[in-house]
């Protein structure tokens, strides 16, 4: 069987399966949730002894280190997988909640009410606990999931999915319902993008190339997720020792994530001030920094290119500039950013909401760390990913995000 039709196989699967769970009650969607992750720490054993086969094939083939890490699971990622779908099973359910309503001069009831999309497909990388996290958001939104994760991570992938299937089986629901894409060539992936009709939406998450990839060549609609140049801009007016302390922890606390901060933007009127501090600091943590003219005056800062500044690093590393005032903050930010999320640290109120007014990204954060953007501290519970888009959905991507809505409309013999 080629590619194409073993897509579009399971795609067919996953589309009869949807119309089961598209009017299954919030219990037995709970039920089948509680159940998955129940099953996932009970198969802890088969599930590790699969991920530690990927880890030593990447490690083997000479995968940076930060990679790995994502692919990596243990007994605590693991539980935390479970405590995911717990807590999405603890969430109310989104399908069917009215969005607005009235009753029209002419007597006609209009609801508009949230709507699974049907069949989601889902194309991501390394990240394992990607596949439990969106199996059981897609699941309680109403929705079937395709799973296609990245090669590396295909044996923990095909034990996660095995476990859940076969709990959701007993649970009562279509085991069809979550399902891995066959294939581990860029074919099936091809094919995937191409099942307009059998697949509603197709979600990206991962590096920009791979994004952008699926944006130009998929004809299902896709939602964009995010490639992560996150900013911390320390302004004049900043508490310079708690900007110190967020800039650390958003650059450091993780570094393989979306939103961790990859560049560092400065104040003209502190940088005699914060700058040694700054530079100090991340080099203790042993960051590598690519700064500007000002910044590169230090020892073991390399000059920064515009390339640097517009770079994912997820690793180590940081771009950093100095720069006039909080109108130079926005436009390099308006140049470089990925539109994720940018930070401001500042006690001017104006210069506050000059900045939130004028940067337009999916999250704006003042005097905090980058690292809050992300379902979990926002309180949706587990998320799908962070939209960087404009269209439909925009941030972390909750139980409401993976719904459409459709409007009903009540007459008694209306005619027009």
């Amino acid at each position: 069987m080629s590619s194409e039709a073993a897509v579009r196989e399971v795609a067919g699967r996953a589309r009869t399966a949807s119309h089961v769970l598209a009017t299954a009650t919030r219990a037995t969607k709970d039920a089948a949730l509680l159940a998955t992750a129940d099953a996932l720490v009970a198969a802890a054993p088969e599930i590790l002894a699969a991920n530690a086969e990927d880890v030593s094939r990447a490690e083997a083939g000479g995968t940076p280190a930060n990679i790995v890490d994502r692919l990596r699971l243990d007994d605590g990622r693991l539980a935390a997988m479970a405590q995911g779908l717990r807590d999405v099973a603890g969430l109310p359910d989104p399908v069917g909640e009215v969005l607005r309503g009235s009753t029209l001069a002419n007597g006609l009831e209009l609801r508009q009410v949230r709507v699974p999309f049907g069949v989601v497909g889902m194309i991501y990388e390394a990240r394992p606990n990607v596949t439990a996290d969106a199996a059981g958001i897609c699941l309680k939104a109403g929705n079937a999931v395709l799973l296609r994760g990245s090669s590396s991570a295909r044996s923990s992938n095909a034990a996660i999915v095995a476990t859940m299937r076969a709990a959701l089986g007993a649970g009562g629901l279509p085991e069809d319902v979550v399902q891995l894409v066959p294939g581990d060539t860029h074919d099936s992936v091809k094919a995937l993008m191409r099942a307009r009709g059998l697949v509603d939406v197709l979600i990206p998450r991962g590096g920009a190339g791979l994004i952008r990839s699926v944006v130009e060549e998929s004809t299902v609609p896709v939602i964009e997720t995010g490639v992560g140049n996150c900013h911390v801009y320390v302004d004049a007016s900043a508490d310079l020792e708690q900007a110190l302390a967020i800039v650390l922890n958003a650059k450091t606390q993780r570094t393989s994530v979306c939103n961790a901060a990859e560049s560092l933007l400065v104040h003209a009127d502190v940088a005699d001030e914060f700058l040694p501090i700054v530079v100090e600091a991340l080099h203790a943590a042993g960051v590598l920094i690519h700064g500007d003219g000002a910044f590169a005056e230090y020892d073991d800062v390399v000059p920064a290119t515009d390339e640097d500044h517009a770079a994912e690093f997820l690793a180590l590393e940081i771009s950093a500039a100095v720069v006039p005032d909080v109108e130079g903050a926005i436009e390099h930010i308006r140049r470089f950013s990925s539109g994720h999320t940018e930070a401001i640290l500042a006690r001017d109120q104006a210069t506050i909401r000059r900045f939130v007014a004028a940067v337009d990204s999916a999250a704006v954060v003042v005097n905090a760390s980058t690292r809050f953007t992300d379902g979990g501290e926002f309180g949706f519970g587990a998320e799908i990913g962070i939209s960087t888009q404009k269209l439909h959905a925009r941030g972390p991507m909750g139980l409401p995000e993976m719904t459409s809505s459709k409007y009903v409309v009540v007459g008694e013999g209306h005619v027009r």
